[in-house]
């Protein structure tokens, strides 16, 4: 009943509907800004371009607010910014193709899209009938046609901007990519060799030499190695500017002082509340941390610690405090009714006032003496179905005939007509009653109270255990010294060892605008600091929460190919076992038989693929692990006369023989595009990150925030 339980506003529904997050995803925020301003050219407004498009600061801004609604907190800021900033650049990448090819979207195509079962996920999960689970598209249009008419232009600035955009730019992207979809085309001869090699496994014998039994102090890892490696390498570890960053965290967080200073304010509260007989008010005044339900909630509802020893109190009897999460908290049971768990009921609205738009729909005395009509006329014997179809302003409730059901948490809500539920919840024995809401008028009848049973009033004296000055001040005097007494990296680890301080060293390099940095979620403060720091400068002390960082740049990393240092730590146990492989595959020699390369390390010959397992798709290969090498060995014609040469693997050194290579039974004869809907998918999946790859894209976000 959206007209009473202002909760379920489709149009605020809309506001903040989600928008999911995918490739189509990416592409879901368009720009409805105007024209640039000129790029960068003393332009203080733009963030970046994509192949000449500005992304200007004020509409991103108002992305960021929007996405703010769906994912509200400071934890969820930095996250919101980066996923506005993908779906924006996005947006522009494949704007680019759209332009050169002519692909358009039509007004016209608003509505097909939008009251069809291609409707965005938003329209269709708001205006969803809870009964039938379908989508309710007369309530859609319902809603649309309110929206058009609306007075308020940031309303509609909002719906086009997180619906309509969105709509226009997954319509385009979809005809985009059925025009490439529609060029793919798999021939027979293709077809067939792509099934015969799914078909295909192979079942061989091997002998296997782990990098283990070579110590690793036996094997010394050069820089001249990992240069040598990187170089051989480049694409794969090519990397952006950065900075490597250590730091040292001052916790600030409340300590067992705090907790019992917490307590005690409290523990001073439990003689008043259990004589001030307005809980409601006394919640109020002393700044509760959990505020007052004034209705009641059932034992199953209420989700508090030791909730049986505060349900068992007599009425007025208080329980704590006790800690419940950062809280110490008293219970006081305020009072205990018996009630329904769920009422069922029927209604006919005679509404005065458009929800959404504020409109008069129709005078109030007018829909007083029409409802005292129907009132008159169902106690007379009149159909009550036949008048709610004819006279019914709630169309929600409409396609159940009014009929609606309601649990007694949404009854007590604030979004629940206050003048309604009390109806519902009165204890005079009334099943049908005229009301009047803010809504309008209406009809009542309750059909149906389930499950009736206690259900308490209860009050909850909460404080929230928070650090205390001193605690606090304590921790930034702590992280002032250091960063006082150490001005470069030598003092910084030198004044960590003399006082016994923990240092956290960040192993990979962060990036210009990155957030987080190690366990420290929102560290954009820092990051930003430390692109304008010299090599081994020390930061100021940074309050992240409850705690105090120091900061030190390690390392100003280059954009390009790593050096050594910076490479070691994502490739030494790579170059390592490819030493040890030398070592092992020099020992091993050319083996003629796997018994002979079974001897040298004292090793046994083992079997894998019989159970047809071991096909050219797999990744793991039973008993051997992720060893693409020896998976590719397995079907080499050669190795069926004879054993391998030692193959260096991912964790040692194989040598193998094919004992048969045989295909799996065919499923169905081999046609034209057979594989054509692998083969569109595997090709679609790969044109976003290509387009990127080749945009021209700027981004000065971090001379921003």
């Amino acid at each position: 009943m959206s007209i009473i339980q202002t909760i379920r506003d489709k149009g605020a529904a809309i506001v903040i509907g989600v928008i999911a997050l995918s490739l189509i995803g990416f592409l879901l925020m368009d720009a409805r800004s105007g024209a640039s301003k000129g790029l960068f050219g003393g332009n203080t407004t733009t963030l970046g371009s994509v192949n000449g498009k500005p992304i200007e600061n004020e509409e991103f801004d108002t992305k960021v607010k929007a996405q703010e609604q769906q994912n509200p907190g400071t934890a969820a800021a930095q996250q919101n910014r980066q996923q506005v900033w993908d779906q924006m650049v996005a947006e522009r990448v494949v704007t680019t193709q759209f332009e050169k090819l002519g692909i358009a979207f039509t007004p016209k195509e608003v509505s097909s899209i939008m009251f069809s079962d291609d409707a965005p996920q938003q329209l269709k999960q708001a205006f969803t009938d809870p009964n039938t689970g379908q989508y309710d598209i007369a309530k859609a249009q319902q809603w649309w046609s309110t929206i058009k008419k609306s007075k308020s232009e940031e309303q509609r600035d909002a719906v086009y901007t997180q619906v309509i955009d969105p709509m226009r730019i997954s319509s385009l992207y979809n005809k985009y990519t059925s025009m490439i979809a529609g060029s793919i085309y798999t021939p027979a001869w293709l077809a067939a060799k792509q099934d015969e090699e799914t078909r295909s496994f192979s079942n061989i014998s091997y002998v296997a030499i782990p990098y283990s039994e070579i110590s690793d102090s036996a094997v010394k890892v050069t820089d001249d190695d990992i240069k040598e490696y990187i170089e051989n390498n480049k694409l794969k570890y090519k990397q952006e500017a950065g900075r490597m960053l250590s730091y040292v965290s001052f916790n600030a967080a409340p300590n067992t002082k705090d907790s019992a200073f917490t307590r005690d304010a409290i523990l001073a509260l439990k003689n008043n509340l259990t004589t001030d007989t307005n809980a409601k008010a006394f919640i109020a005044r002393n700044n509760s941390a959990i505020n007052f339900f004034d209705g009641y909630t059932s034992k199953t509802k209420i989700q508090v610690p030791n909730k049986d020893s505060i349900i068992n109190l007599p009425d007025g009897g208080l329980y704590g405090p006790y800690l419940d999460g950062t809280s110490y908290v008293i219970a006081k049971k305020v009072s205990t009714k018996i009630l329904p768990d769920s009422i069922k009921c029927r209604h006919i609205l005679l509404g005065t006032n458009d929800p959404q738009s504020g409109q008069q729909l129709m005078p109030d005395s007018i829909a007083k003496q029409k409802i005292d009509s129907i009132e008159a006329a169902i106690k007379g014997g009149a159909d009550f179905n036949a008048l709610e179809e004819k006279y019914s302003t709630d169309k929600a409730a409409q396609k159940d005939k009014g009929v609606m059901t309601f649990d007694l948490t949404t009854i007590q809500g604030d979004g629940f007509a206050k003048e309604f539920g009390d109806f519902l919840l009165n204890e005079k024995g009334e099943t049908k009653k005229v009301v009047h809401t803010q809504f309008g008028w209406h009809y009542i009848e309750i059909l149906e109270k389930k499950n009736p049973g206690p259900a308490y009033k209860i009050a909850y004296m909460a404080r929230e255990i928070v650090p205390s000055d001193e605690t606090v001040n304590a921790a930034n005097a702590a992280a002032t010294k250091l960063s006082g007494e150490a001005r470069d990296i030598k003092q910084f680890d030198a004044y960590i060892k003399q006082n016994g301080l923990k240092k956290t060293d960040i192993p990979t390099v962060v990036k210009e605008n990155d957030y987080q940095l190690g366990s420290l979620p929102d560290a954009r403060q820092i990051i930003k600091w430390s692109f304008g720091a010299k090599d081994g400068e020390v930061s100021e002390p940074y309050n992240l929460g409850e705690q105090f960082v120091v900061a030190v740049v390690t390392k100003n990393v280059k954009e390009g190919i790593p050096d050594p240092a910076t490479a070691r730590p994502n490739v030494e146990a790579i170059v390592r076992n490819r030493k040890k492989a030398d070592i092992i595959k020099k020992k091993l020699g050319t083996p003629s038989t796997l018994e002979a390369a079974a001897a040298v390390y004292q090793k046994q010959v083992l079997s894998t693929g019989a159970d047809s397992t071991l096909t050219l798709n797999a990744i793991l290969i039973n008993g051997v692990g992720n060893e693409p090498r020896v998976a590719g060995a397995a079907f080499n014609k050669d190795f069926q006369t004879k054993v391998s040469p030692p193959i260096a693997g991912n964790t040692g050194v194989f040598v193998l023989k094919i004992n048969s290579v045989a295909l799996k039974p065919q499923n169905g004869a081999n046609q034209p595009g057979k594989n054509t809907g692998q083969d569109v998918q595997s090709v679609l999946n790969q044109i976003y990150p290509a387009l990127k790859k080749m945009a021209d894209i700027t981004d000065k976000r971090s001379k921003f925030f």
